[in-house]
């Protein structure tokens, strides 16, 4: 999906969600949660949504409710969001629902934009939080090739050295192995065109 794609995905669901006298409140990141931004130019294949919000508590986002999934997936039928033979993740999902149990960058809900879509309320993670995030996720290598993808979108993004910084620190707290700097973050941040040591330098100072 292209951003208008997705908005126009998000619009429509939000008013199905309406008509069925649904609400739900969702919090999302990764490549959709920068094209509603504007932050990147490539499309993506699904928004990634981590949590709910109930209340005044952000709850682990999946499993999604089912009315929930049935409204997602009818707008699937009616712009043909049809997934893929080998995939069997629906355009919008908690499949990042992990992040909350193991932890968001700290102010993340803080700094996270709300947009609203008839019923549905759409909490966009904040350009720091997606860095973040995103920095996190090229260390993974359980995610194959799509690691060029946050690499690539890393580089679209430009972080500030400031920006790369509070990654850096946040990642490394959150790994919490003494070599992960250097074995993990420091070929990820040669490919942004830094050196990880003068990075940490900043970050220790």
């Amino acid at each position: 999906m292209e951003g208008s794609e997705l908005r126009r995905a998000l619009g429509l669901l939000g008013e199905l969600l309406e008509r069925r006298g649904h609400s739900f409140d969702l919090v999302v990141i990764g490549g959709g949660a920068l094209l509603l931004q504007n932050l990147i130019g490539r499309p993506t294949l699904d928004l990634d949504t981590v949590a709910r919000v109930a209340g005044e508590k952000w709850v682990p986002a999946k499993p999604l409710p089912n009315e929930l999934v049935r409204a997602i997936r009818d707008v699937a039928v009616t712009l043909g969001l049809q997934r893929q033979p080998d995939d069997d993740r629906d355009w919008l999902n908690g499949d990042s629902t992990v992040l909350i149990d193991t932890g968001l960058p700290k102010g993340f809900a803080d700094r996270a934009m709300a947009i609203q879509f008839g019923s549905l309320t759409i909490r966009v993670a904040a350009r720091p939080d997606l860095i973040c995030l995103k920095l996190w996720a090229a260390t993974d290598t359980a995610r194959g090739a799509r690691r060029n993808v946050d690499i690539a979108d890393l580089k679209e993004l430009d972080p500030t050295i400031d920006e790369l910084r509070q990654a850096v620190r946040w990642c490394c707290e959150k790994d919490g192995r003494n070599d992960f700097a250097d074995r993990e973050l420091s070929p990820i941040i040669e490919k942004l065109g830094h050196h990880i040591d003068d990075l940490m330098e900043a970050s220790d100072g």
